[in-house]
């Protein structure tokens, strides 16, 4: 990547090391202490050109293509600091269960998000990137904030190119475990829905089951039953749309437990009574194999302590 210096208005020239990246995240590399809804309205204003010409926040990046950054103030973060801190870093890279010379796996926990924005100074990739900062780190693709287990960064242009391009044909095998309410009775099921997003008032996206949506395919497996309370389930994913795991399940009369978004309160409070204080959703398994090598990569997540916990008090 080369530029001039930050300050004014910068040109950007992307070198093929950047080549199919996303407009948004080489801003938010670029721009680093600035919120992410400040960068995404100089998109939305037209202040961010690509050789010359107004762009969307998902246009692909070419080698040689420039880039208009303009003016902006360093702002801190909501916390205060401008990076994540020692303490939030080095708890990132205690999570770390894979690593090599293109990829790094974070087995995430509940409650961290995968990036900073809508009200979060930072997530996973901020504190991977404070701990690394010699070492370009992009999300090959993301985990809802409650949802726990198997997150990849990809290090470098290359290797997100090949991610990416594996997550688009389906070529990522994803394997989820999640508890669900009652008795499921249909066996492994396939469902086939597609899924539309949408916003309320006050801006909270939500996600329904839309005949114009975009395809999405879910494969539900029943792994053991706990009366007519609650089926433990293995998903395995042939899309990977925002929340599809949890519009799958309600819209099938099953929704996750502990979702407070698509879930259903009394059976959540049953499920409070067994210890559940989080969404039972869980990326337990990845498995895919690099196009230009052929080498294999799988990776498993074992179902944390605090599930198994609620499991145990169930059985």
């Amino acid at each position: 990547m080369l530029g001039n210096r930050i300050g004014g208005v910068r040109q950007v020239e992307v070198d093929a090391s950047d080549a199919g990246q996303r407009l948004d995240n080489l801003l938010l590399r670029e721009l680093k202490g600035v919120p992410r809804s400040h960068v995404y309205r100089l998109l939305r204003r037209g202040e961010v050109r690509v050789n010359g010409k107004r762009a969307k926040p998902e246009l692909r990046l070419a080698a040689g293509d420039r880039v208009r950054i303009p003016p902006v103030r360093q702002e801190e973060s909501a916390s205060g600091q401008s990076e994540p801190g020692e303490r939030m870093a080095a708890g990132v890279e205690a999570r770390v269960v894979y690593e090599d010379d293109r990829l790094i796996v974070v087995d995430k926990p509940s409650g961290l998000a995968v990036h900073g924005g809508s009200g979060l100074a930072f997530g996973v990739i901020e504190a991977l990137r404070a701990s690394r900062p010699d070492v370009r780190l992009e999300l090959a693709h993301r985990l809802d904030r409650d949802t726990s287990g198997l997150l990849l960064v990809a290090k470098g242009g290359v290797a997100l190119r090949h991610l990416h391009a594996l997550l688009r044909e389906g070529a990522v095998a994803k394997r989820y475990l999640a508890l669900v309410k009652g008795r499921w009775r249909l066996g492994r099921k396939r469902l086939d829905l597609p899924l539309a997003t949408s916003h309320r008032q006050g801006g909270e996206r939500v996600v329904r089951v839309h005949v114009d949506g975009k395809p999405s395919v879910s494969v539900f497996e029943p792994l053991e039953r706990f009366g007519d309370l609650a089926t433990l389930m293995q998903v395995d994913l042939e899309t990977g749309r925002t929340h599809q795991i949890r519009v799958h399940a309600a819209y099938s009369g099953h929704p996750v437990a502990g979702d407070d978004k698509y879930g259903e309160r009394e059976f959540n409070q049953r499920l409070r009574e067994a210890g559940l204080r989080r969404l039972f959703l869980h990326a337990t398994r990845l498995e895919f194999q690099w196009p230009d090598t052929g080498r294999r990569c799988e990776l498993t997540s074992p179902l944390p302590a605090d599930l198994e916990g609620v499991l145990s008090r169930l059985r």
